[in-house]
């Protein structure tokens, strides 16, 4: 029964923190505008947004379970969210207190149906990791299983007991959060959030069926079979469940470990090509990648090209396939598409691409981000990341300021899929960069989209002859087009007919007039009820003002109704 009660105290707790910062910025983007204070409430946007995400921070490290994950999401929600808030949760870090063992050991041996001293001739107790959804240990299969496997080591990751119930009441929290914040005309026409929310639960669910993620391993080492330059874990499944995983030991040096790498003869640069060209094969070629390359999902295997290994004496290996993406056929060519155009500095193919992979609405306006993409390339296209800690600070800020409005003033609509894909190719940058910080995303780009090309062969060519003949035969019909307009205008005779138009429009003008004399009665209302303990002259005024707008919402327009419709 306790837990029933800490799980609703849980889903209480989310809504309460939700409700909070919801009725926060109404009141600052809603209500202050509308009574001519924009300017106040524009000052402190970026503070309050900061706050907003400190302050999440702080309640998905008390509470764990899918919170991490969700601020985590919200990191790489570049397309929607202020970057106050997105590096705000950058740093959030998956990493709780371990579970007691003896809990973990019980879920272990009702899942493996035996206790774990006959699954495993050694099981460490002490986590070698613990996270918000389960925790990995270190292990030895029995004689059996290890002449059966050919190896012996392994590592063990258990599932957080109870876990399923949380993440099922976090999930319900943010379904009830979607449906508030949808009914927001602004948020709605930006982002479909339960949609958002609905990709997000079916990632998560995955994540915690580590049946899914044996598979997933299988399927990525499958795709590299053919390159001994990268590897995965082999899946012990005779010691694997749902909610228990066993896989081969195959911890080597970190990937951002330099000193170890260079120790062992292997040069962190050309480890950052490996690494770049792994995720461009992943994402383009095999339309399936790993969604989370962090330093401490990839180590660096050294192998000595005589014993089988590969050409360059080490080998890229991944772990923790919990979160993986898939790129969709159409979505892929898109890809390439936008890979070939950001290669070429392209501003107007890059958009092009952008629309075709419909994370663009077929109505924007998109001369504006053409020119905000031509901008970037123009100025920081071919710099490196040794070269762009050389430019001006403040020409950074001016930029992103900038570029980040643009960004956020135009209609985009990322997949769950997309959004995996930004996060892993900008995660894999960081970490091509601190091992080379001369490593430059746009060199690596350019051979792989030369090769994009290529490899494309008469598809693409037809694709590209199929655009010349449109837009060939869009210039041939544009004169003739526009002198027919031309002569409409001189005439008088373009024009557009609605019935009723003017009758409707002033009807609904009076609806507007109303709705903003409620609207201001609100403000001035709550206004002065939060103003009237530090200025309460001031804050009475407001409260004795906001009668005028109150009796205007009331009684406008008694006398006239049923005129206009």
């Amino acid at each position: 029964m306790s837990t029933d009660r800490h799980l609703r105290a849980r889903y209480r707790r989310i809504l309460r923190f939700a409700a909070r910062y919801i009725a926060q910025e109404w009141w600052f983007e809603v209500v202050l505008p509308r009574v001519g204070l924009a300017r106040l409430s524009w000052r402190g946007r970026a503070k309050r947004a900061g706050g907003i995400a400190r302050h999440f921070h702080a309640l998905a490290l008390d509470l764990g379970g899918l919170m991490i994950k969700v601020g985590q999401f919200m990191s790489s929600r570049l397309d929607v969210l202020p970057t106050e808030i997105t590096s705000e949760l950058e740093g959030l870090q998956d990493e709780v207190p371990p579970a007691d063992f003896a809990e973990v050991r019980t879920l272990a041996e009702t899942d493996l149906g035996v206790p774990l001293e006959r699954a495993f001739s050694f099981f460490d107790p002490s986590p070698i990791a613990a996270a918000s959804l389960g925790q990995v240990h270190r292990a030895r299969l029995s004689p059996a299983d290890a002449e059966l496997m050919g190896f012996a080591d392994v590592v063990v990751k258990i599932q957080r007991p109870g876990i399923d119930a949380i993440v099922a009441v976090d999930l319900a929290a943010l379904r009830k959060v979607a449906g508030w914040l949808n009914r927001v005309a602004a948020i709605s026409r930006r982002v479909d959030l339960p949609a958002l929310v609905k990709e997000f639960a079916a990632v998560s669910m995955e994540e915690i069926d580590y049946l899914h993620e044996g598979a997933n391993a299988e399927r990525f080492a499958e795709n590299f079979s053919d390159n001994p330059g990268v590897r995965a874990p082999t899946v012990v499944w005779e010691r694997s469940t749902r909610r228990v995983l066993a896989l081969s030991d195959v911890a080597a040096i970190k990937i951002n470990d330099r000193e170890s790498l260079i120790a062992a003869g292997i040069d962190p640069a050309a480890v950052a090509v490996g690494l770049s060209s792994a995720m461009f094969d992943q994402l383009f070629v095999h339309g399936f990648f790993h969604a989370d390359p962090h330093p401490g999902n990839i180590f660096v295997t050294p192998h000595s090209p005589a014993a089988g290994g590969p050409a360059t004496g080490w080998a890229l290996t991944f772990v923790d396939f919990g979160m993986m993406g898939e790129v969709p056929d159409t979505l892929k060519s898109g890809l390439q598409r936008l890979v070939i155009a950001v290669a070429a500095r392209d501003s107007q193919g890059l958009v092009s691409s952008i629309r075709a992979m419909g994370m663009l609405l077929p109505s924007a306006e998109s001369a504006p981000l053409e020119r905000a993409l031509g901008e970037l390339f123009d100025r920081f296209g071919g710099l490196g990341f040794a070269e762009l800690q050389n430019v001006d600070p403040h020409e950074f800020r001016d930029f992103a300021k900038k570029f980040g409005d643009t960004m956020r003033t135009m209609p985009f609509q990322l997949p769950e899929d997309l959004l995996l894909i930004i996060r892993a190719v900008s995660v894999t940058s960081g970490v091509c960069t601190s091992l080379n910080p001369a490593f430059n995303i746009w060199t690596a780009i350019e051979p792989y989209a030369a090769r994009l090309g290529s490899n494309a062969g008469g598809a693409a060519a037809r694709a590209v002859f199929d655009q010349v003949v449109a837009t060939a035969g869009v210039i041939a019909r544009l004169p003739g087009q526009l002198d027919e307009l031309s002569t409409l205008v001189q005439r008088g005779r373009l024009s557009m007919e609605i019935p009723g138009i003017e009758r409707r429009l002033r009807a609904l003008e009076k609806l507007v007039l109303k709705g903003v004399s409620a609207l201001l009665f609100a403000a001035l209302l709550f206004g002065g009820i939060f103003l009237k303990e530090s200025e309460p002259v001031f804050g009475w005024v407001l409260i004795f003002g906001s009668a005028l707008p109150l009796l205007h919402a009331v009684f406008a327009g008694m006398g006239g109704r049923g005129r206009d419709f």
